[in-house]
């Protein structure tokens, strides 16, 4: 900025143009060298300031005449240089500029906050660093606007130690008390997870302005720290600050993190009754937490704020009402919304084809994927988001063959899988036990970049411990950087599924000395891995745990798991009392679980009490029928299990025949109960010649029981089928 007399000359220039045919000549004209000087130097960082309107040609005639001229002494001159380069988006002009000048130029912290700032503003944040080390070693300290940039950077880069550095220098300088310098330090606090100094910071400010107060809440938001947000809200209106739109949204964000939604709720209908204008992010925020029962509900109370507040062609917003009209099943409304706008981006495509993936519905988003192939604006062809809501969908509708081939047709089109992509298809490889195929994904996760990716590592594991390849899974699971909740569960269900429970309660200690706070679903697979372990001592303290430690009230799912844990120890008295006193009451699932139990053990007295419950509840699961059917036949009550049999036919119901596939060189064959093998399938006999060789080797001999026990399964699914 000029100051002085020049600022007032300059109020009065004529146009870029002419000024500029002026330079020209007045640099040629036969002037006295100080005249000429001063002259240059007012036109050149004219002529700079106005170089964002103009092109990029005019501004390297500019830098030309600035080294022609030999104006390079001036550090004024190269700042105002660096920072239109940067404006522009040139960060590698802008480094020569500053790396051009001469050695005295260096003591101007103008030239140095300049090229500070255009690596900060792009990113470059290491670079910034170095730059502050060299500032240093040239004798130059930081001053009340180059400070709010290193510390920015160092934020960004999120290295606790270098922050703590940048701060002594702030307090050795004495700029503890700067305003800016105060807040960006609060900022970077928080970005790296150290909120409890960035409140030691906001304490210590002497003065503190309203984004010093958004600051701190965005802060304890980021931080998952909810409770800490609303005390510092409240906090707030007590010392006179009024939170505006970006306050409201920082403590919206923080309970919507927390998963506190009925809060999060609460607190958008508050800020509406103070009649404070929302944000799209707060909007974003809000509807993201509209599930349950009410969700359709709430979500078109927002949407009428939406249409009342002018938001109907912003995209985070319009996208956000889909997604959430798709989670709660609210497909028309989606569809409504969807052919109303006037202006549909590839993100509103994408967003009505997740709606439709999330609400089952593959072939509607299928049916809209095709559309969107087919338009016109080569702007609007299927990204990697849309093939791989697709792909989801199919995937979750347990499509595996057509999600897979989605995914082969998408490698064809050449284009890139995310890490959505390759979680989905992980999933498949999963439910197929395709462990040639997810070894392939695992080969291509990695050629891209992908294998850290917590969300493809967490694919990879329940892809290999599903496959039996416990000690792959095991090495991906140890290589995850950043393990969450999921992580842990995978792992855990993993160990679980293959009977070793000893090894899922060790995983689950170490996610709690990890710092990981376990949910319901880490419950439900620590206990079902007790129960296939017979670990019943250590699963009755998980089970008390639960509520007394981790403040989780057990479930259904719960229950189901103790039953069964219980039952399977030949404990069916303790667990039959248990299915008794539960706080809600039992379902199919846990009835089923006693049930199975007596088979196991060949209790028909309990088995009969737990079966007239389960007809009670009229389920149409056929598998309890199946159970007493086989508990019967297995204990010679050949008309007893007739009658059962009867029973279910008689009722309509019919069981779905099991289905088994293995895989034998690089082909997989699906078996279904009842029917008999194919003939091209010589393969598959040669393999279980092998496999009855090395039983037979072994000293292990199949058990009668369990002969006559599948031959009655057969002749069930016969009977229960015709």
């Amino acid at each position: 900025m000029i100051h002085g007399r020049w600022s007032r000359r300059l109020t009065s220039l004529p146009p870029f143009s002419s000024i500029f045919n002026f330079f020209h000549s007045l640099s040629s004209a036969n002037q006295s060298h100080n005249t000429q000087n001063h002259h240059q130097l007012d036109l050149l960082d004219h002529l700079l300031q106005q170089c964002s309107l103009h092109n990029l040609k005019q501004l390297k005639q500019i830098h030309a005449k600035f080294i022609i001229t030999g104006s390079s002494n001036s550090s004024f001159i190269a700042a105002r240089l660096i920072s239109i380069y940067a404006k522009f988006g040139l960060l590698n002009e802008a480094q020569k500029v500053f790396e051009t000048c001469p050695s005295e130029c260096f003591s101007n912290l103008l030239l140095w906050n300049s090229i500070l700032r255009a690596n900060v503003s792009h990113g470059k944040c290491e670079e910034a660093v170095k730059l502050y080390i060299k500032m240093r070693e040239f004798g130059s300290l930081a001053d009340g606007f180059g400070f709010p940039l290193i510390i920015r950077a160092c934020g960004m880069l999120g290295d606790y130690n270098l922050c703590s550095i940048v701060h002594c220098h702030v307090v050795q300088m004495g700029f503890r008390d700067h305003l800016h310098v105060g807040n960006e330090l609060m900022n970077m606090y928080g970005k790296i997870g150290r909120v409890d100094i960035a409140h030691k910071v906001f304490d210590r400010m002497t003065v503190r302005t309203q984004i010093s107060w958004n600051i701190i809440v965005s802060g304890f938001a980021q931080n998952f720290d909810c409770d800490a947000a609303y005390e510092t809200f409240l906090q707030m209106e007590l010392e006179g600050f009024e939170p505006n739109s970006v306050t409201w949204t920082s403590l919206l964000s923080s309970f919507a993190r927390c998963r506190r939604n009925q809060d999060t709720w609460k607190l958008y209908v508050l800020m509406r009754k103070k009649e404070v204008e929302a944000t799209a992010e707060a909007l974003a925020v809000v509807l993201s937490v509209c599930v349950g029962d009410d969700a359709i509900r709430k979500c078109e109370t927002v949407h009428g704020y939406v249409i009342k507040g002018g938001f109907e062609n912003n995209s985070i917003v319009i996208n956000s009402l889909l997604c959430t009209y798709g989670k709660s099943g609210a497909v028309k409304q989606a569809e409504c919304l969807f052919s109303g706008l006037q202006l549909k981006t590839i993100v509103t495509w994408n967003s009505l084809v997740s709606c439709y993936a999330e609400s089952g519905l593959c072939n509607e988003a299928y049916s809209l994927f095709l559309q969107l192939q087919e338009l016109d604006d080569p702007m609007m062809k299927p990204n990697v988001i849309s093939w791989s809501a697709v792909i989801g969908a199919f995937a979750m509708a347990e499509r595996h063959e057509e999600s897979l081939e989605i995914f082969r047709r998408m490698q064809v089109a050449r284009v890139v899988a995310n890490d959505v992509t390759i979680s989905s298809v992980l999933s498949v490889c999963a439910e197929l036990s395709n462990f040639r195929l997810g070894m392939e994904v695992h080969g291509y996760s990695v050629r891209f970049l992908m294998d850290k990716n917590t969300l493809v590592g967490n694919g990879l594991v329940n892809m290999y411990m599903k496959c039996g390849s416990l000690q792959k899974g095991n090495i991906i699971f140890e290589g995850i950087g950043k393990k969450d909740l999921i992580s842990w569960n995978t792992i855990i269900s993993g160990f679980g599924m293959h009977g070793l429970g000893v090894n899922a309660l060790e995983t689950f200690e170490q996610m709690i000395n990890a710092g990981t706070k376990p949910d319901e679903v880490t419950f439900v697979a620590v206990l079902s891995a007790c129960g296939h372990a017979g670990l019943v001592d250590e699963g009755n303290k998980v089970f008390d745990q639960m509520k007394k430690v981790f403040g989780i009230e057990p479930q259904m799912e719960h229950y189901a798991c103790m039953v069964d844990l219980l039952g399977r120890a030949g404990l069916l008295q303790r667990a039959s009392e248990m299915v008794q006193n539960m706080p809600m009451r039992p379902n199919a699932c846990v009835w089923g679980a006693l049930l199975n139990s007596c088979k196991m053990h060949k209790n028909t007295e309990v088995a009969e009490e737990t079966a007239a419950q389960i007809f009670n509840l009229e389920s149409e699961m056929t598998g309890s029928y199946m159970l007493l059917c086989n508990l019967y036949a297995g204990n010679g009550r050949w008309k007893d299990s007739a009658n059962v049999r009867i029973s279910a036919k008689t009722q309509g119901l019919k069981k779905t025949p099991g289905q088994s596939w293995i895989e034998v060189k690089k082909k997989v064959y699906m078996f279904l109960a009842g029917q008999p093998m194919d003939s091209g399938m010589e393969d598959v006999h040669i393999m279980l010649n092998i496999l009855s060789l090395h039983m037979a080797k072994e000293g292990i001999m199949p058990q009668k029981s369990s002969a006559l026990q599948f031959a009655e399964e057969q002749e069930d699914y016969l009977y229960l089928a015709s």
